[in-house]
């Protein structure tokens, strides 16, 4: 996996962009590295796997390559590239839909320890978003992953900026019932 650099500043993302929409490898490249690492956090929480998330980043870049002539406002390419990833690790993850429990390793030394308990309660929010559809991860990653608005979010999914905000309060609820957090 390609290592995350800086993201692309606004002034700069333009002609990067540009270049290489116009098949200017290392320009592709710089785009890679700016947003593989976000790419990658998204795939994984879609789908809950390492291998389908590495699997889905890669064909979404394969997909960002081919399509990126299409991209008409650089400025929305962040988002996009959110949501090929996600919609590429929603697809590896169909029929593959079994619930998966995260185990913690802690030996006796480690009981009480606050790192112990932090461990723990990732672990529960782990399994938590394992119960959803992946297209609510998507949701949630496209949110609280790629730090997108609900307008944003609506856009790239087809959906109403109400009609995002309504599913991701509906979600929280969810989860923390699931988390015992009422």
């Amino acid at each position: 996996m390609i290592a995350s650099s800086a993201p692309i500043d606004a002034e700069a993302a333009g002609p990067i962009i540009e270049r290489a929409m116009a098949g200017d490898e290392v320009a592709f490249a710089r785009i890679v590295a700016a947003h593989n690492e976000d790419m990658a956090r998204i795939s994984y929480l879609v789908s809950g796997s390492l291998d389908v998330a590495e699997d889905a980043v890669q064909a979404a870049w394969a997909i960002a390559w081919r399509r990126l002539s299409t991209l008409r406002d650089p400025a929305r390419l962040r988002p996009w590239l959110m949501s090929v990833a996600a919609n590429e690790a929603r697809q590896m993850t169909r029929g593959n839909r079994r619930r998966s429990i995260r185990e913690l390793a802690v030996s006796l030394t480690d009981v009480g320890s606050p790192a112990t308990a932090d461990r723990a309660a990732l672990i529960d929010l782990a399994n938590a978003l394992a119960t959803l559809d992946p297209k609510d991860r998507t949701l949630i990653g496209l949110r609280y992953i790629a730090d997108l608005d609900s307008e944003t979010i609506g856009r790239e999914l087809g959906l109403s900026a109400s009609g995002v905000r309504v599913r991701l309060h509906r979600l929280h609820a969810r989860l923390r019932k699931e988390l015992g957090d009422d």
